[in-house]
């Protein structure tokens, strides 16, 4: 059997504190921790993030490329929301305590917290999994292509998207004053 890392090495790291690897951070109740290759190095084609929500707080819309997902429930409630790529219909999974839901390779998908104090993992078969935000792609493609392509006033739709950060992660901004919508 051959290994990708030497286990032997005296560099070779067996346990993380994932509470010390803060990926986003929108304020004390709503965080991302990570947990990948980067961080513990013995890591092979796994990776987690260990994810922290207050109700009607969103993962924004994303896929990754490279990785599935399986999302486990720790504490709290939340709904894992996916569009089938085949189907074309979005499909709405909610979760307790305990339940997992599967999210398969480079489907589009995000989660909603549905309950207080509300605690996931994510856990990926990559060692790094790739991430495509909803907030980049409607940020950071041009205005213009948007509009020639979907027949959209581009006017209107620069003024629809000022408001969306690239790179959101969790949402609403603190700033919205609207209510939730589902």
């Amino acid at each position: 059997m051959v290994f990708p890392f030497d286990y032997t090495s005296p560099s070779a790291q067996f346990t993380f504190d994932v509470n010390t690897s803060t990926l986003f951070k929108k304020d004390s109740q709503n965080f991302i921790n990570v947990l990948g290759i980067q961080q513990l190095n013995t890591l092979d084609n796994v990776s987690l993030l260990d994810i922290f929500l207050s109700p009607n707080n969103v993962i924004e819309p994303h896929y990754h490329q490279n990785a599935s997902e399986l999302v486990y429930c720790i504490s709290g409630g939340l709904t894992v929301s996916l569009l089938n790529p085949f189907t074309k219909q979005m499909q709405h999974f909610p979760l307790s305590p305990g339940q997992v839901a599967n999210v398969p390779q480079g489907w589009w998908h995000y989660e909603v917290a549905t309950e207080k104090h509300t605690h996931l993992l994510a856990i990926f078969n990559a060692p790094t999994p790739e991430v495509i935000l909803g907030s980049d792609i409607l940020k950071l493609t041009p205005a213009n292509i948007m509009a020639q392509t979907y027949c959209l006033d581009k006017t209107l739709w620069e003024k629809a998207i000022a408001p969306v950060v690239p790179s959101t992660f969790i949402g609403p901004p603190a700033s919205c004053n609207k209510t939730t919508e589902s």
